[in-house]
């Protein structure tokens, strides 16, 4: 048994053997356009088991007491995917979720292009844009279940990007790491002028390791207000 089999099914994830070859594929493609383009820092296979995929799927363990990503379809966009993390993960582990892909660096998302086509993948759609400029996309605004999104920065930044993107009932789903208390704390204004409420805080260590990861999930209860998501920069000078 795979490495990846393993995590999968600590998480709950049955995953086939089509599912497996694909994850197997989809890694071993990052890896090569890693060496012409910075994708990923982890490039050791057992490593980016860990560290990419099972991470990636164990967003599993954060919705399933607000509501559940396996309740297919729904729609889910990945804001700031980068080389397609968590979405990609997702979408082979649930392949019945229609997937959004947003990226502010547009040969990221042909490779990501490259992926889909060459896995098969159905109900993806890929987006170059700056989390900001898709936001005010009146196609993605309001429009989506979920919103999920491993980019690095606080969380109030973070909400600010894409709380916008979740309809009324939706979800925004943070994966951060180490102590977040403070973060949160300081994010408590942001989450109610944007329209949310923090749902939940789910703390767990990844498998056969000691690393340590959190998943805030945010309610979206309003609409965003129309000011929000500012210009570019304003959010890191000015956070809410």
């Amino acid at each position: 048994m795979s490495k990846l089999n393993e995590y999968a099914e600590l998480l709950g994830i049955n995953l086939s053997e089509e599912q497996l070859n694909a994850f197997e594929i989809y890694k071993n493609m990052v890896i090569e356009r890693n060496k012409v383009m910075n994708l990923t820092a982890i490039t050791d296979s057992d490593e980016f088991d860990l560290k990419h995929f099972a991470d990636s799927l164990s967003l599993i363990q954060a919705v399933k007491e607000c509501s559940h990503i396996s309740d297919s379809p729904v729609n889910v966009i990945d804001v700031g995917t980068g080389a397609g993390f968590p979405g990609i993960p997702l979408k082979i582990a649930f392949p019945d979720i229609h997937l959004t892909l947003l990226d502010s660096l547009n040969k990221r998302i042909r490779f990501l292009d490259e992926v889909i086509a060459e896995l098969n993948l159905k109900n993806v759609t890929t987006i170059h844009a700056r989390a900001e400029e898709g936001a005010r996309n009146p196609k993605l605004r309001d429009n989506f279940d979920f919103v999920i999104s491993r980019a690095v920065a606080s969380q109030n930044v973070l909400t600010e990007y894409c709380l916008p993107y979740a309809k009324v009932g939706g979800y925004f789903v943070a994966y951060k790491s180490g102590e977040i208390e403070e973060e949160l704390k300081n994010a408590g204004n942001a989450i109610s002028v944007l329209g949310g409420k923090l749902c939940d805080t789910v703390t767990f260590s990844l498998a056969d390791s000691d690393i340590h990861r959190s998943f805030v999930v945010i309610e979206k209860q309003k609409k965003t207000p129309k000011a929000y998501p500012r210009k570019a920069g304003i959010q890191r000078k000015e956070p809410l």
